[in-house]
């Protein structure tokens, strides 16, 4: 797909400058003609020599060659290019990007461009949360930039956390399929647990910690899908450039699965089966004699996106197990007219709930199985996603 691409590789000042070489290695090897842009303070942290003798081409970083005085035309390198890749994107010139300000060849070149901007934001981690900076990567959005997500990790100062500029292969599979197999797929997305009120203080819940659901957000957002993540009570940041809904209970989150049609759906929340048939409006003292409470059924979200769903819909569907896992998740895969399901069960360690791993196995409406090794949740969600796209896109 990428194959004769003239492709526009920017790069700004940041420790995931390193990448780039690696970046412009792999894009060169699949036929692309790549020419680098820097900023000034990139050269601090990657020659132009390494990204030249990779790249085949010239570097630029400024306007004009002092020794020659021969001018680099910002207006034709963005010609030239079929996009403009900014890998990585500092805080400073998203910034830059979403204010209009224009003080470096690299920013002349990006104002001048007719064609697409991807951008990989790369930062660390209380840098990427603040609101100026989530507001400037809205911005970028706004204007039409396509954004990569960030990853969360171990970052440069020994944090860990969302702002690790996005793998190579990531990156290379979000200017691969933008515009392609996913263009236009709007991806509705349930995560976390809900909680069902008992009283104003207390509540029924579950251990569902969203991490799952959340990992399956950026990764559709690397394909270039419109993502709605309606999510449950928990501690995360949602990615960039996702619209978020946030419920608290399955009565809530039926409501805003209602509210949002979407072409795929992926229900990796953990909805409560009951609720309180009777919560109270003032917290229930401790009293000597026991308390019973009367649960009733909640409606089943699964069961009813899957009863309404239309031709061009796909639906995946996610069992937690403890017991007669294959069976139970089968029964659930047709039970609820899911196109596909995802099972993990508690029998295995370190999968289901809380942790940052899982293992899991996807079973399709056709009886054909994928069993996956332990993987951290974002690598399992790259192999959902790309299960699903093999499923239904393909």
């Amino acid at each position: 797909m990428l194959k004769g691409k003239n492709v526009l590789l920017g790069i700004s000042g940041s420790i995931a400058a390193y990448k780039a070489a690696i970046l412009c290695r792999e894009l060169v090897k699949q036929g692309v003609h790549v020419k680098v842009v820097m900023t000034p303070d990139a050269s601090n942290f990657i020659t132009p020599l390494t990204l030249s003798t990779l790249s085949k081409n010239p570097v630029y970083s400024q306007y004009s060659d002092s020794q020659t005085g021969t001018w680099n035309n910002h207006v034709e390198l963005a010609k030239w290019a079929d996009f403009f890749l900014l890998a990585p994107a500092t805080q400073n010139t998203i910034a830059k990007m979403a204010n209009g300000i224009c003080d470096n060849l690299l920013l002349a070149t990006y104002f001048s461009m007719e064609n697409k901007t991807y951008f990989a934001p790369a930062m660390d981690l209380d840098m990427f949360k603040h609101p100026a900076n989530q507001s400037n990567i809205k911005r970028l959005q706004s204007f039409g930039n396509i954004l990569i997500p960030s990853e969360s990790g171990e970052l440069a100062s020994g944090l860990v956390g969302e702002g690790r500029m996005a793998e190579v292969e990531n990156i290379i599979k979000a200017i691969s399929y933008t515009n392609t197999l996913w263009k236009g797929k709007k991806v509705l997305i349930t995560a976390g647990p809900t909680y069902e009120a008992i009283d104003p203080v207390r509540f029924i819940g579950n251990h569902s910690s969203g991490k799952m659901g959340y990992a399956l957000a950026e990764k559709a957002l690397t394909k270039g899908a419109e993502v709605i993540l309606i999510s449950g009570p928990t501690q995360l940041t949602a990615p960039s450039g996702v619209k978020l809904v946030q419920v608290k209970s399955a009565a809530e989150m039926l409501h805003a699965v209602r509210e949002n049609t979407a072409d795929l759906y992926i229900c990796a929340a953990a909805v409560a089966d009951y609720t309180v048939a009777n919560p109270v409006n003032e917290k229930i003292k401790k009293k000597t004699y026991s308390l019973t409470i009367e649960l009733q059924p909640t409606v089943d979200i699964l069961a009813e996106i899957g009863a309404h769903k239309k031709a061009h819909q796909f639906v995946v569907g996610f069992a937690l197990e403890t017991q007669n896992e294959e069976e139970n998740a089968l029964g659930k895969l047709k039970r609820k007219n899911c196109d596909m399901i995802v099972l993990n069960s508690l029998r295995n360690e370190g999968a289901g709930f809380g942790g940052d791993t899982n293992q899991v196995t996807i079973y399709d409406k056709d009886n054909m199985s994928s069993t996956f090794q332990l993987k951290s949740k974002f690598e399992v969600a790259q192999d959902i996603i790309d299960t699903i796209e093999r499923k239904w896109l393909a």
